[in-house]
């Protein structure tokens, strides 16, 4: 029983009772009942206690006493319910096969279908020139640090670098470790540094003393192999926005104990356009580090590349739509099984739009009226995934062959259509060149 008091000091009661008067054999009696006296209530006991006693009996009397048995409402009962009642057994299929759908495993789709609207260059004006001034600078240094991404170790490859580096010592840095993976497996480590053989390979987290220790440690004992009276000077290069100048600043923390910021950074690529003037980053041995901008592939018709290559921050986030983007880290989260990062917007789901319209309802991403910003949402989530708030997993797949089986797809590529158009017309402008120049000897 429920009671409810109005402003003209009455009780309404609510009871739910089996009366032989009613279809259904069930019966919601309402009435309205006199407010007692608060020095003498004259209702029974079980009326105000929401925890009686006893176990109160109800009489067809008690109900005739209190109740108009004319004002009765009989609420609707769905058919269904009626039906299980009577045979005992749930006849609602539907519910069921519903519940069963809930309660289902989620199985993630198995590829990404590859869209047709991402760019295939991100080759700048200040790329070329940096290339052309690291090959100037060669012959100057004697050591190349190349840094690559860990969550995109295949993709971070800039194959240009394997031409213009070449002579050179080399040291490969995989930069950004703590985003990649919690922990460092033996076997991970195997495979990729069996990739770079006989070349020197460090797994780092600019945040961890111990990793840059190990980098300062292997340059110092190659400056005092070298014994030159000038300094060791190393240039380091890499793709876009690896995280050489972040690097360059810890090298010269922890080699020199230079505290101040020694070159610029940012969230986004390009914040170093040309070479840096030589940084000290050890005074015994003599060390310099040059930084170098980042410097990225003129051509890259394969469009997942270019979106994991965009999604860790290689290039401008506004060349890639960021819905596309999240669509992609969507596919990698539910493929290595984080679902759980993202539970408090969505459910385990492959569906972009309800899982962006809960990360927005959530974070309070939402228009006027309530509509949620689902392009302010996708780029919400891909910040979160590249400070490592949901998951921390590889974007590439790292097995034995795949070093090789990169350099097999980039013998494949061939030349972009503009590098095509450009050679082209060069040859033009050469063959009349050379049938000018032999017309006139002939004259």
């Amino acid at each position: 029983m429920t009671l409810h008091t109005c402003a003209r000091r009455s009780i309404f009661a609510l009871r739910t009772i089996r009366s032989p008067r009613s279809p259904t054999g069930i019966l919601i009696c309402r009435t309205t009942i006199p407010a007692p006296s608060l020095a003498a209530p004259s209702l029974p006991h079980r009326f105000y206690s929401s925890t009686p006693t006893s176990k109160p009996t109800t009489t067809d009397e008690d109900v005739d006493d209190y109740v108009d048995h004319d004002s009765f409402v009989v609420p609707e009962i769905p058919d269904s319910r009626l039906s299980s009642t009577s045979t005992g057994t749930s006849t609602n299929t539907g519910t069921s096969s519903s519940n069963e759908s809930d309660k289902a495993p989620f199985i993630p789709r198995g590829t990404f279908e590859k869209p047709g609207n991402i760019t295939n260059s991100y080759y700048l004006g200040h790329h070329k020139r940096g290339l052309e001034r690291i090959q100037q600078t060669l012959g100057s240094v004697d050591m190349v640090l190349e840094c690559r991404d860990y969550r995109v170790p295949l993709s971070s490859r800039n194959p240009m670098f394997e031409e213009a580096l070449q002579g050179k010592e080399r040291v490969i840095v995989y930069t950004k470790r703590d985003l990649g993976q919690v922990v460092l497996t033996e076997q991970t480590r195997n495979i990729i540094t069996n990739w770079h053989k006989p070349n020197k390979v460090i797994f780092a987290d600019t945040g961890n003393k111990g990793h840059i220790k190990e980098i300062v440690t292997h340059l110092q004992d190659t400056a005092r192999d070298l014994e030159k009276l000038t300094g060791m000077r190393v240039l380091i290069v890499g793709m876009p926005n690896v995280g050489k100048s972040s690097l360059l600043n810890t090298l010269a923390r922890v080699g020199a104990g230079n505290t101040n910021k020694v070159a610029r950074t940012g969230r986004q690529p390009g914040v170093t356009r040309k070479l840096s003037t030589t940084i000290k980053i050890s005074d015994d041995p003599l060390i310099y580090v040059i930084d170098t901008p980042g410097i990225f592939v003129p051509y890259l018709p394969n469009p997942i590349t270019m979106l994991k290559l965009a999604l860790v921050g290689s290039i401008k986030d506004n060349l890639v739509p960021p819905m596309t983007l999240a669509d992609f880290l969507l596919f990698h989260m539910n493929r290595n099984g984080v679902m759980s990062k993202y539970r408090i917007w969505s459910k385990p789901t492959d569906a972009l739009v309800p899982f962006l319209t809960g990360v927005a309802r959530q974070t309070g991403r939402l228009k006027k009226g309530g509509e949620p910003l689902l392009t302010d949402a996708a780029t919400w989530i891909i910040n979160r995934y590249r400070r490592g708030d949901l998951g921390r997993f590889m974007l590439d797949d790292v097995h034995k062959g795949g070093l090789q089986e990169a350099v097999e797809e980039e013998e494949g590529w061939g030349e972009s259509d503009t590098a095509a158009r450009r050679r082209i017309k060069k040859e033009i402008v050469a063959a009349k060149k050379k049938k000018h120049v032999k017309g006139g000897a002939q004259v």
